[in-house]
C-alpha cells in the first residue's frame, strides 16, 4: 500500500513539475520571441520605458525564482506580465504593440492555449471551411458551373 501510494505521489509531483516547466517555457518564449531593442526603438519609448521594460524581462532569471512566485497558479505570470506591460507603455502604445508584435491579439491569448483552447479553435476552424466549401458551391452553381464547385 505504502509503494502505491509513493508511487501516485511522485506521478503527481513529477506531472505538476512538467506542467509548471510548460508554464515557464511558455514565459521565456514570452520575452524571447520579440526583439525589445527594435520594440523601444519603433514605439518610440523613453529611456526610463526601456530601462522598465528591461528590468520586467530579467525580473525571473531562472525557473526557481519564477515558480517561487507562481508555483500556486502557474498561469498567471501571462495577465501580471502584460498588464505590467501595459503600465509600461501606456494604452495607446501597448495597443500599437499588441498590433505589430502579436497581430492585435492580446498576448495572454497568445500564451493561454491549452489542449482544449486548441480543440476549440479547431472545431471552429473547420466550421469556417465548411461554410466555405458551401459558400463555394452555392456561387459555381449560380455562375452556371457544371459542376458542384468540387474542391480539387
Amino acid at each position: 500500500m505504502k509503494k502505491l501510494l509513493l508511487t501516485a505521489f511522485l506521478i503527481g509531483t513529477f506531472s505538476m513539475s512538467y506542467a509548471q516547466s510548460n508554464y515557464y517555457n511558455d514565459y521565456q518564449r514570452s520575452i524571447t520571441d520579440i526583439n525589445w531593442q527594435s520594440v523601444v526603438a519603433d514605439l518610440l519609448l523613453s529611456t526610463t520605458q526601456a530601462n522598465q521594460i528591461n528590468n520586467l524581462n530579467s525580473r525571473y532569471r531562472d525557473y526557481n525564482t519564477w515558480n517561487k512566485v507562481y508555483v500556486v497558479e502557474p498561469g498567471r505570470w501571462r495577465n501580471d506580465r502584460y498588464s505590467e506591460l501595459e503600465r509600461i507603455l501606456g494604452r495607446e502604445k501597448y495597443a500599437q504593440f499588441k498590433k505589430r508584435y502579436y497581430r492585435g491579439q492580446n498576448p495572454v491569448i497568445v500564451y493561454n492555449v491549452s489542449k482544449n483552447d486548441y480543440k476549440k479553435y479547431r472545431k471552429q476552424q473547420d466550421k469556417y471551411y465548411k461554410n466555405q466549401e458551401k459558400y463555394y458551391k452555392k456561387q459555381n452553381k449560380h455562375r452556371g458551373h457544371g459542376h458542384d464547385g468540387d474542391w480539387d
